[in-house]
């Protein structure tokens, strides 16, 4: 397994709109299309918007997004460790945990010393054991993490 950035992997900017699109956004006025469209500045650009791929042979197993704003409501916090997605069958094989570390070294590549996260408050154990501080609760339903990149 290897984790590569979108631009060496353009094709598979469709594979990562339809895990994140359909996990996250099918309840809102967003379409699968404009999904996609955030991508493109992830597959021509070298600075944060990123998206990172898990993949072995050329098999998608996950991917991760290093962007500027996850939550409207705290527009001061940037990049963001966003869209952490493994596919179930590759899931408990710590691609998650990899992702999130390269998220981490590509922050720090572009000179950011945190990053930032939110998530549902059922998934909170899992980023504390994996490093993250919770630095606030109940922001849209959602708790926000810091970690050093």
């Amino acid at each position: 397994m290897e984790i590569s950035n979108l631009r060496s992997y353009p094709d598979m900017a469709d594979i990562i709109a339809d895990r994140c699109w359909n996990a996250w956004w099918t309840e809102t006025e967003v379409s699968l299309t404009e999904y996609r469209a955030h991508l493109e500045p992830m597959i021509a650009g070298n600075e944060v918007p990123v998206a990172l791929i898990a993949h072995d042979q050329g098999e998608y197993l996950g991917s991760v997004l290093l962007i500027e704003n996850d939550l409207d409501d705290r527009q001061q916090y940037t990049p963001w460790i966003a869209a952490l997605w493994v596919e179930p069958e590759s899931r408990r094989q710590g691609i998650a945990a990899k992702l999130i570390e390269a998220a981490r070294r590509e922050a720090a590549f572009q000179g950011y010393g945190l990053c930032y996260l939110c998530a549902t408050p059922d998934n909170t154990p899992y980023y504390i054991a994996r490093g993250f501080e919770q630095i606030e609760t109940d922001v849209s339903g959602l708790n926000i993490f810091t970690i050093g990149s």
